[in-house]
């Protein structure tokens, strides 16, 4: 299951781990990613901390942590191919994984239909 934040970023659970990146609003919105800063493996955040950074040939954009937890893994491909985050937002240009996150922190975040509702009223 998905979840999303306000600022448009997502996470997906799969077992231990905590998938995230950003939408694909939020992508459309950015334009033509450019670059992209990862933050490294086993760095530490709690819920709001700066994760990294998305830059467009729009505009440059902070990515905060929308749960806490460790990072387990980055998404290396970013690097070399920032643009798959044009390309598959929310599948191949996910950003990094995290682990001993904090669940609870879910509860505060929109599913998938909620988000959904949240974009119309957005483009309204």
């Amino acid at each position: 299951m998905k979840y999303y934040t306000e600022d448009h970023e997502w996470i997906e659970i799969i077992g231990e781990e905590a998938t995230l990146g950003i939408s694909e609003y939020a992508a459309d919105e950015l334009g033509e990613i450019t670059y992209v800063e990862l933050p490294e493996e086993e760095d530490d955040f709690i819920i709001g901390d700066r994760l990294g950074e998305v830059e467009s040939l729009k505009a440059a954009s902070d990515i905060y942590s929308p749960i806490s937890g460790t990072v387990s893994q980055v998404n290396e491909a970013l690097v070399d191919e920032p643009g798959l985050i044009n390309d598959s937002p929310e599948e191949k240009g996910w950003l990094c994984r995290l682990k001993h996150f904090d669940s609870s922190e879910l509860d505060d975040m929109m599913n998938e239909d909620t988000y959904h509702k949240y974009l119309r009223k957005l483009r309204k």
